[in-house]
């Protein structure tokens, strides 16, 4: 086992609103996904075979939404968390835990309220 996570779903209730989130705090663009019962909107990765790969999904309630239930995931915020930040009011989510000094050898941490009002952290070195 190369990494402990594989893939992660990020729930969201509106799909459009939580794309444009998401391509506008990583600056990145969203692959379209969509498959009978779940539509997903997927982080791009370099590798799939090797990588962490996961998506924004709306699959119609399987999902729910929480900012203080359930696992919480990290998304890559290299090379610094706070270029992230700076972004994330803008786009409509909300700072609440500003980045943090984990330790000079982990490096920094943040966690954010999304527009679908999931807790998410961000890691960088």
């Amino acid at each position: 086992m190369n990494n402990a996570i594989s893939w992660f779903e990020i729930p969201a209730t509106d799909l459009q609103r939580a794309t444009r989130f998401y391509e506008a705090i990583f600056s990145t663009t969203l692959i379209v996904m969509d498959m009978p019962n779940i539509k997903m909107r997927l982080f791009p990765i370099q590798d799939m075979q090797n990588g962490i790969g996961g998506a924004v999904v709306d699959s119609g309630g399987f999902h729910k939404p929480s900012s203080t239930d359930g696992p919480l995931i990290y998304l890559n915020g290299n090379p610094d968390v706070q270029n992230i930040l700076n972004k994330v009011e803008a786009a409509g989510g909300k700072v609440v835990v500003p980045k943090t000094e984990i330790s000079p050898d982990y490096g920094f941490m943040a966690v954010i309220i999304d527009t679908e009002g999931n807790r998410i952290g961000l890691h960088s070195v």
